[in-house]
């Protein structure tokens, strides 16, 4: 895989914070379910400075797809605060969260998620467009370098069906990092590969974290730990360090 440091270098899009860039503060979250209330996140607190990269470890269960919901924006907590980069996020409406998300954070999945039907660069390209960021020509120049970046120089215009599953997950890190966003969120992003590959993956995670990127990773994956500037542990919603 390539070294991250050859190609794109990351950029402030925003003046470091004085505190923590993540911040969750007694923030509370629960589901109706047709057995009754469940409780996904019981008065989590949690910071993460810029420029870390957490691990928040958990079994299935735990709340890590909810801790992922609260930081991305995708949902709203019950009753607490959470505050991303300074800004109060659980207080913006839908279409305001959705256009933060676009710009302030990469979000890496466990099945990769690519369009199927165009090829990687498209795949790369599409949110840029989506953020209207960039100009047309710097968003194909721009995907060509983070598809280098990642060690695709030879694939990029095959369609995810022609690469490996291991290359897709690189394919997923480099759209992640599309808008240049501070905050990376991998979500269980090495299980769906075998241990190579996805030691490969984690060393890229790991690079970007040394560029000045922000990175929160949630695993069930114990072996993971060795990679991360910190850890916590997940258990019925509660944070434990």
């Amino acid at each position: 895989m390539a070294n991250p440091n050859d190609e794109v270098t990351p950029q402030n899009l925003t003046a470091a914070p004085a505190g923590p860039l993540i911040e969750l503060r007694e923030v509370r979250k629960s589901y109706r379910t047709p057995a009754g209330s469940v409780v996904a996140l019981k008065r989590m607190n949690l910071s993460i400075q810029a420029g870390e990269f957490v691990v928040v470890r958990g079994k299935s269960g735990a709340g890590k797809s909810t801790l992922v919901n609260m930081i991305a924006g995708i949902d709203r907590p019950d009753s607490g605060d959470v505050i991303i980069n300074g800004q109060p996020l659980h207080q913006l409406s839908e279409d305001e969260r959705a256009r933060w998300r676009g710009i302030n954070l990469g979000v890496v999945f466990q099945f990769f998620q690519l369009l199927p039907s165009i090829n990687l660069v498209k795949n790369v390209v599409m949110p840029m467009e989506f953020c209207n960021r960039f100009s047309g020509q710097e968003r194909a120049s721009r995907a060509l370098s983070l598809l280098r970046q990642v060690g695709l120089n030879e694939h990029v215009y095959k369609k995810p069906a022609f690469i490996s599953g291991g290359q897709q997950q690189r394919v997923a890190v480099a759209r992640a990092l599309a808008n240049d966003p501070p905050i990376i969120i991998a979500d269980e992003p090495t299980g769906n590969l075998d241990s190579s590959t996805a030691a490969e993956i984690l060393d890229l995670f790991s690079g970007l974290a040394q560029l000045g990127k922000t990175v929160l990773m949630v695993t069930h994956d114990r072996s993971i730990a060795s990679r991360a500037s910190r850890v916590f542990e997940l258990v019925d919603g509660e944070i434990i360090q």
